[in-house]
This record gives structure tokens, sequence and C-alpha cells, in this order.
């Protein structure tokens, strides 16, 4: 009687018990398949070709002087020293453009987001006077700039010039992050809170603080790293802006080591005349251990916010 019921019109027929159902694989074309093994090959040639220049800047800046300025060092380090290293902390040069790098890079990083967020914030408030006009100005700022002279004019007739003042103002803002986080806003921000917090007796300023910042991590992180590394690798303001050596930034004695071969070994302190010849082969190994230096802080830094950096440009780049 159960068999003739599951049988009836109208019924599916019950699936046998005790068998596997074995779902037939769609063939691949031919022509995909040998597209997929090319694009393959392809990827993985580019993957070497940026691979194998970090491993060999390692692998150079851990091995001996002699070996990397006769060619021997090709893929693992050939006769470990850390002289390059040494050499970095030893040469005053280099050891004060890294603390400057570091104060550059935290003061821009502290002003610049937290001008980016408040004034992403209000440009994203419909009920603003004259939001969309402050837009535009702020959009025609990315296709027309005043150039180099007008910018050097201005750091000048402001007295900027030869103070740390002209390595952070000048690159405090980027339309293109304000424009990100004016989406963030519009999406992650309803009017109806705010006006549940006015309800509550809350002004613009307390809103802001206690209630937007709090949500607005993911656009804080992205706005955060990308100003840091900015600033980390910042030269060309530097070099139009300061003269004096005491205000340089690790990319600018970097740049002046790597391409205009500037090191000299009677700088380095404690140094005995006898071993300037000695010190003097050690350049070589002394620029791949300063652009592994100058690599690890964003290296570092890039772990703690990735979780907020991928959702923040996800959610600041499209508007729903």
């Amino acid at each position: 009687m159960r068999e003739r019921r599951a049988l009836r019109p109208g019924r599916l027929r019950p699936e046998p018990t005790g068998r596997k159902s074995h779902a037939r694989k769609i063939k691949e074309p031919k022509g995909d398949r040998i597209l997929n093994t090319l694009l393959v090959v392809i990827m993985l040639l580019l993957g070497l070709s940026i691979i194998y220049p970090l491993i060999f800047v390692v692998s150079a800046s851990f091995s001996d002087p002699l070996a990397v300025n006769s060619g021997q060092v090709t893929l693992w380090p050939v006769g470990f020293s850390l002289d390059g290293y040494k050499a970095i902390f030893e040469y005053p040069l280099i050891f004060r453009g890294l603390i400057n790098s570091v104060f550059y890079g935290a003061a821009v990083t502290v002003f610049a987001t937290f001008a980016t967020i408040a004034g992403g914030y209000a440009i994203s408030r419909t009920d603003m006077p004259g939001h969309r006009l402050l837009m535009m100005v702020f959009v025609f700022t990315m296709f027309f700039a005043g150039g180099m002279i007008p910018s050097y004019l201005v750091v000048k007739s402001l007295g900027m010039l030869n103070t740390p003042w002209a390595m952070i103002l000048p690159g405090a803002m980027s339309v293109w992050q304000l424009i990100i986080t004016r989406t963030y806003f519009q999406v992650n921000v309803p009017k109806e809170l705010l006006e549940c917090s006015r309800l509550d007796g809350a002004s613009d300023w307390a809103f802001f603080i206690r209630v937007v910042v709090p949500i607005s991590k993911p656009i804080i992180a992205v706005n955060a790293l990308l100003f840091a590394v900015a600033s980390w690798n910042s030269y060309f303001n530097g070099i139009i802006y300061l003269t004096d050596e005491n205000l340089y930034s690790l990319p600018m004695v970097m740049r002046d080591i790597l391409l205009q071969n500037s090191f000299d070994p009677s700088k380095m302190s404690g140094v005995d005349p006898a071993q300037i010849e000695k010190l003097k082969r050690i350049a070589d190994q002394l620029k791949y251990a300063l652009i592994v230096i100058a690599s690890v802080p964003p290296l570092l830094i890039y772990p703690f916010v990735q979780k907020h950096f991928v959702k923040g440009m996800m959610i600041g780049s499209l508007k729903g």
C-alpha cells in the first residue's frame, strides 16, 4: 500500500535508498584548458619577477660585503654578515632620517585622518548649506592643480620652508580619500540616527564624536593606512621644501645613498680613520639593508588594519 501511494499520479517516485547519485561532470573545452594553463604560466612568471628581487635584496643585506660586491649573491645569503645593519645605526644621518620619518608619518596620519573624517562627514550631510558646491570645488582640484611653483610660493609665504610643517601640511588632504569617506557616511549613517540624537538633545559635534566616530572604524583604518604609507614613502616634498639635512626623512636619505652614492664612512660615530677604506666596501650591503629597514614598518602595520581596510574600501567605494 505504501509503494502504491508513492506511485500515484502527481507524486514523485522515491529515490532508491542505499545508492549514491553521481553527478555528471561537464568536460571543459580544450580551448579553455589551454587558455587557463597559459594564464597560470604567465601569472607564475609575473610572481617570480616580483618575488625574486625581494629575496635577492634580503639575501644581499645579510651577505658578506665582498660577496655582494663581487656578485656572488644570487638567491641565498653568502657569508652571513650584519655589517650593513650595524652601519645603519652608526650612520647618524640614517638614524636621524628614521626618527624624522616616524614623526612625519605619525603627525600626517593623525592630522590628515581627522581632517578627512570630519570633512567627509560634513559633505555627506545634505542639510549643510552649499555641500554640493563645496564638493565640486574639491573635485575640481583633482583635475586642475596650480602646479609645483605656486605650491612652493604658498609654502614659502606661510614660512614653512625648512620646517617640519612643510612635510606635514601639504600632504594632509586627499580628495580621493575624502570622496570615499563621504560615500561611507552616506551609506552607514542614516538620517534617522541623527534625528534620534537631536531628540535626546545632542548637538552636531556630540553626534559626530559619540555616534559617528565609533561606527567609522573601517574608514578610519583606511585613511590612516593610506596616509601613513604615503607619508612614509614621500620624498618629493622634502626635495622641494627642505635644505637642512637634520630635517631629512628616511626616503630622502635613501635617495642620496642609493642614487647619488653619498655614503661617507667618516660621518659614522666612533670610526677609526684606518677603517674608512674597509667601511667603503659595505656601501652596497648598506643599500640593501636600508631598503629592508624602510620596508618593514608598512609590512608590520598592514596586518593589524587589513580587516577594517578591506571593509572600509568596499563600503566607501560603492553607494547603496
